[in-house]
């Protein structure tokens, strides 16, 4: 007698890349949300899944073979932003290396405006999925397990069999974001932890998706299709009591481009957080004029568990900022590093130098802006041109690196029309040193608060990075030939 067996199920296997830009992960290992999402996706088409994320467990493409190996997935998936493509890529090529059989499918925002360059560059990689990831990929599963053609799938693009790209056709964006169904068991959580704050244990989650602002060099909102969706407030409170209940989850990076857009839904989600009454941490970006805006109800803020606002401010020019398209007005900046203050929130200002009309005297007063309007962090990072974004073939000229690996916004890729790109470097490194010597100080001599330990312990991790020393020495190392630089262009 034949007893017959059940055929398991196709296994498919997410995996991050092993990047390291050495900046993000000074402070702590965050979770790859949209891998959850994804994993949740691919089991709704009966496709068993699971999460290796390779970049926050430090392993590198050996420890990553022998993990291939071992679980030998019918399918392998990644996703990729600019900086992240090259490794991506690489990470594809090792999974068809070791099963040529393995189907490898990539997203994310980079092949996502790039499939064409991207599937060019490498017969390893099988498919793209285009814009938003959920739908498109479960539907791609349940074609490819059926034996289907990928080509009735919306938001793909692959090679046919003659080798010409397929695009197929746009796929729309998910109407409710509540529906997605999340997969927050499959992540590794004693992996992640927040490194200011002893102890705890890093989460991040999604509110909203998008952004409908025209800021000229950003990639979120030409992904995201200037559209802007929110979830409900009472189901993100659950979430997070959720997380925290069930994983032991107390900080959470709120992964959101622009969560404050609606006024009145972000008071809500405050009020629904502050009625759960757990002892969380929120870590969250928005824009300054929306801090302006909630300036009666900041203490909402910091009693829901909101410790850390960053704001992007990129420049003390108004002149780029109005050229960005950033609706900002550089004479409202210090209102929201007061307001911030006053209800002991951690507040980061984010700064762009190197932009394609920078000139030494543009950014030193950008540094004396960030000194008068004192952020308790301040980050510089370099003006970075997204392949894909509008207006890149007019700055094509000044592009002088094309290492998609170094599109991190840490080190130069353009050099300025009246600088040098080791001006930059060095103003770069000059304008951490010339904000951190004084903020120091002010650290040491505060009020014994929340805010001070998070201050100072993210300031004795920025100081302990080997990565951060080396970037800081360009500064000195560099201070003479970056003036020869600067003498021979002529520029004072």
């Amino acid at each position: 007698m034949q007893i017959e067996t059940a055929a398991r199920p196709s296994r498919i296997l997410f995996v991050t890349p092993p990047y390291h830009s050495g900046v993000d992960e000074t402070a702590g290992r965050w979770i790859p949300l949209g891998m959850v999402y994804l994993a949740a996706a691919a089991r709704q088409a009966n496709v068993s899944a699971s999460i290796y994320d390779a970049m926050a467990k430090g392993h590198g493409y050996q420890e990553m073979e022998h993990h291939f190996r071992e679980g030998l997935a019918d399918y392998v998936a990644c996703s990729a932003i600019t900086a992240t493509i090259n490794d991506a890529v690489k990470t594809l090529e090792l999974a068809k290396s070791i099963n040529p059989d393995t189907v490898t499918i990539l997203g994310g925002v980079h092949p996502t405006f790039m499939y064409e360059e991207v599937l060019a560059s490498s017969a390893a990689v099988d498919y793209i999925v285009i814009g938003e990831g959920e739908i498109t990929l479960q539907n791609l599963l349940e074609v490819l397990e059926a034996g289907g053609d990928p080509a009735s799938v919306p938001g793909l693009a692959f090679r046919a069999a003659d080798g010409a790209v397929i695009a197929t056709a746009r796929r729309t964006l998910v109407e409710n974001l509540d529906d997605l169904p999340a997969a927050w068991e499959l992540i590794d959580w004693p992996d992640y932890t927040c490194l200011v704050i002893p102890g705890s244990r890093l989460g991040t989650i999604s509110t909203s998706r998008g952004c409908d602002h025209d800021c000229a060099f950003c990639s979120q909102q030409k992904f995201w299709e200037r559209s802007w969706r929110a979830r409900d407030p009472q189901r993100v409170a659950d979430e997070l009591a959720y997380l925290y209940g069930t994983h032991q989850v107390n900080v959470f990076l709120l992964a959101d481009e622009y969560p404050t857009r609606n006024r009145a839904r972000w008071e809500d989600l405050l009020d629904a957080v502050i009625a759960k009454d757990i002892p969380v941490y929120l870590l969250m970006e928005t824009r300054a004029t929306d801090i302006i805006r909630d300036r009666e109800i900041l203490w909402k803020y910091r009693k829901a568990g909101i410790v850390y606002v960053s704001i992007g401010i990129e420049t003390a020019e108004q002149g780029f900022l109005d050229a960005m398209g950033k609706g900002l007005v550089i004479e409202e900046i210090k209102e929201v590093f007061d307001l911030l203050r006053q209800h002991e929130i951690v507040s980061e200002g984010s700064f762009i130098l190197g932009l394609p009309d920078e000139t030494p005297a543009s950014i030193n007063k950008t540094i004396q802006l960030v000194q008068q309007y004192n952020p308790d962090i301040a980050n510089f990072l370099t003006y970075t041109p997204w392949p894909y974004v509008d207006g890149y073939a007019d700055l094509e000229p000044l592009i002088r690196v094309h290492d998609y690996g170094k599109y991190s916004m840490v080190d130069p890729v353009l050099e300025p029309r009246n600088m040098g790109m080791l001006q930059v470097e060095v103003a770069q490194a000059d304008s951490y040193r010339r904000f951190y010597m004084g903020k120091i100080i002010e650290f040491m001599t505060m009020k014994a608060t929340f805010r001070r330990d998070y201050l100072m312990g993210i300031t004795k991790l920025f100081m302990g990075s080997a990565f951060v020393m080396r970037k800081l020495g360009i500064g000195i190392l560099g201070k003479i030939p970056a003036k020869v630089e600067e003498l021979r262009r002529g520029k004072g």
